[in-house]
């Protein structure tokens, strides 16, 4: 399984396996990540699971759609690294990503 290591705004990381299939999101709350409060469930409808992700790592993930970007322009610090984890699908390209929160979430 893919690992994927999280770190919050404050620098504390944890570095999980998550299956492939699921998303970013939904490997953070299997496995009680801080940071991502994810208060839609992954329906694309607020940023409360927004991430920065390394910028290593952006050419790997597929283009945000239009929704996402516009979620992402009312999330809480956008930078151009920014990504809703609830639309990154974990595959095994992505073993060894890293995701940082901000400072809040939306």
């Amino acid at each position: 399984m893919p690992k994927i290591t999280y770190q919050d705004s404050k620098g504390n990381s944890k570095t999980v396996e998550v299956e492939s299939g699921l998303t970013v999101m939904e490997g953070a709350i299997q496995n009680d990540i801080p940071e991502i409060d994810a208060d839609c469930g992954g329906s694309m409808a607020c940023a409360t699971c927004h991430v920065y992700v390394e910028e290593k790592w952006l050419s790997k993930l597929i283009k945000a759609e239009d929704a996402e970007v516009d979620m992402i322009d009312m999330a809480y610090e956008p930078k151009k690294n920014s990504r809703l984890s609830c639309q990154l699908v974990i595959s095994d390209e992505l073993d060894g990503m890293t995701v940082t929160t901000p400072a809040k979430q939306s």
